[in-house]
């Protein structure tokens, strides 16, 4: 594993790599088009490559045609990405051979909380839950315990996890404080969401990754990850979410439904790339022009202006 994270961090200092990592649970809604398109522009004004990984490890949550759905979309707005589309279904045994070594380091401990007990133990007026590390002195073992088999936690040190934050909130947050002993392998057996994606930006060689910022709380816990793993985080920007005229984030339930509802309005790929660079203040309402167009029109220092100042 160790060999694999750097020929990861080797690749990172070749130049600009970043990454589209949409999950095939449905269409790409509106809110995920304009993130795609600010990532695509952050990569292309840097002359650096664009990955595009499917999170597709949750396969109860992925639904047919998604997949399909996902290019097409990318596709038709003129949003290419570099070599071929990643999956992290078919990477499992690299994210087993990661937690297998955080394992064998004793980073890693077994907790048997219920559901029942984490709901009781959540913080509370909707604040994110923090395990207070109730199984981190346990005796339990790995096996199975009534049928039971634990999840598996990494176990945080006490301190501060840090990252290079380009638009969000300054990137720090306490590891035991505000993010917790991450669950990395559930108890179901599914491999975590935080262990898969920490692993693929540090083999991938990711040097940037630009998401919305629903995301930030997430990133503590996969720096806390690439921490485990001897490797420092790339660099993030955390842009703002597609919000209507109230200022509420977007929902499909609202009308967020994607290019199905563009489509349905007569709109084409001109038309739509305008609307989703004027939604982010990038170019006048009304606008019309293909993607590549907006890339000529723009600079890295633009678009870092505008992203920041959004943030302000």
């Amino acid at each position: 594993m160790q060999a694999l994270v750097e020929a990861g961090l080797a690749q990172r200092q070749l130049g600009y790599r970043g990454r589209f990592a949409p999950s095939p649970t449905g269409a790409l809604h509106r809110g995920n088009l304009r993130t795609a398109l600010l990532s695509w522009l952050h990569a292309r004004l840097r002359g650096g490559a664009w990955l595009l990984r499917l999170d597709d490890l949750d396969t109860p949550r992925n639904r047919a045609g998604a997949e399909s759905s996902i290019l097409t979309d990318l596709a038709w707005l003129g949003l290419n990405w570099d070599g071929p589309v990643l999956r992290q279904s078919e990477r499992r045994g690299l994210y087993a051979t990661a937690l297998s070594a955080l394992r064998r380091h004793g980073l890693l401990y077994p907790c048997r909380c219920s559901r029942r007990l984490l709901a009781d133990i959540s913080a509370p007026h909707g604040a994110a839950a923090v395990y207070p590390g109730t199984c981190r002195a346990a005796s339990g073992g790995w096996g199975p315990v009534q049928g039971r088999l634990p999840s598996w936690r990494l176990r945080l040190e006490p301190g501060s996890l840090h990252w290079l934050e380009s638009y969000g909130a300054p990137g720090e947050l306490d590891g035991p404080a505000a993010v917790g002993d991450v669950v990395l392998r559930r108890a179901d057996g599914y491999l975590a969401y935080h262990l898969a994606t920490a692993v693929d930006e540090l083999v991938l060689g990711i040097s940037d990754v630009v998401r919305g910022d629903d995301l930030w709380g997430a990133t503590g816990a996969q720096v806390a990850v690439m921490a485990a793993l001897g490797a420092p985080p790339p660099r993030y920007g955390h842009v703002p979410l597609l919000c209507d005229g109230s200022g509420r984030r977007l929902s499909k339930r609202e009308g967020a439904e994607g290019l199905a509802g563009y489509h349905q309005l007569g709109m084409d790929a001109a038309a739509v790339v305008g609307q989703l660079a004027a939604s982010a203040a990038l170019v006048p309402a009304g606008s019309r022009l293909s993607a590549a167009e907006l890339l000529q029109q723009l600079s890295s220092e633009r678009l870092d202006q505008v992203l920041r100042g959004a943030q302000a």
